[in-house]
């Protein structure tokens, strides 16, 4: 059976990682992340989040990947990462761009 990819997981360093570029075909606007950080702040006493471009390239191919990144400095990741992948389908379902192939 095929696997896909997430639209949010827990990294290796305990992180909660969003694949929103993936997803959306977009970059995370600052009024959507101000969002997910009230949200996470019913969970968490204080909360870390980056959104960064990242580029994945080799000999035969390049990507460009919005990713969003939430520190969780130790805290447990269940309930935070229930609320972030709620925030990042409706965020996408919301408003996403069309992704074509060039």
């Amino acid at each position: 059976m095929e696997e896909f990819a997430q639209i949010a997981f827990v990294d290796e360093d305990g992180d909660i990682r969003v694949n929103f570029g993936m997803f959306a075909g977009r970059e995370a606007t600052q009024a959507e992340i101000d969002d997910l950080a009230k949200s996470l702040l019913d969970e968490l006493p204080t909360v870390t989040i980056v959104a960064e471009q990242r580029t994945i390239a080799d000999r035969d191919s390049e990507a460009s990947v919005h990713q969003i990144r939430i520190d969780l400095d130790g805290a447990d990741s269940g309930r935070p990462l229930l609320l972030t992948e709620q925030w990042a389908e409706a965020c996408v379902a919301e408003r996403h761009a069309e992704i074509s192939e060039t």
